[in-house]
């Protein structure tokens, strides 16, 4: 079985799910696909403390709540389903990825909705959590990867060699056509940093 690896980089409401395997050095992508994790029709999901900014506090703890299980669901499903598929081909997943930001602690929900900046830190901790709890309930080992030290990371993780690996990401998309943004090949980087552990 070869091995490999997801990495995700979440947003409002979605995620890139990026699986890769490395084959003597040449990173191969295995899958990638656009998650949606909100629920369909239901007002507000996409940026759930925006919307609960308007809220009593515990209406807005109960819609962050219902927004939450909904989303924790989608994931669930939509990595449920990768990995199946990863293991039908014959990967042996050894770890996930999700991307980071700056990781400071966020205060109490009253605080949060008062803070239009921590309301959206807030949300993107939503999201990435969402991600996590996913790749956790499936038994996947997980890390978290700052995005702003995904560079320095890739440096200390494959030294000479992390320049090489970032020129075979970047012109990935050559081959695989689009989509081939900066999600992806942050996503393709943080899970490529496990498969050299």
């Amino acid at each position: 079985m070869k091995r490999a690896a997801i990495g995700v980089r979440a947003h409002s409401g979605w995620g890139a799910l990026v699986a890769v395997t490395n084959n003597a050095g040449t990173v191969e992508v295995i899958d990638r696909r656009r998650v949606i994790i909100i629920a369909p029709g239901t007002p507000g999901a996409k940026q759930p403390y925006h919307f609960a900014e308007n809220l009593e506090l515990a209406e807005a703890e109960a819609f962050i709540d219902k927004c939450s299980a909904a989303s924790e669901r989608l994931a669930l499903s939509a990595i449920r389903e990768l990995v199946g598929e990863l293991r039908d081909r014959h990967y042996r997943l050894v770890g996930s990825a999700v991307l980071l930001a700056s990781g400071r602690p966020l205060p109490p929900l009253s605080k949060i909705l008062a803070s239009h900046a921590l309301i959206h830190a807030a949300e993107g901790e939503f999201f990435r959590r969402m991600f996590w709890k996913a790749f956790e309930n499936l038994d996947l080992t997980v890390t978290g990867v700052r995005e702003r030290d995904l560079e320095e990371c890739a440096h200390s993780t494959f030294g000479r060699a992390a320049t090489r690996m970032q020129q075979q990401i970047s012109t990935l998309g050559r081959v695989l056509g689009p989509p081939w943004t900066q999600d992806q090949k942050a996503a393709a980087l943080a899970a490529l940093l496990l498969l050299a552990k």
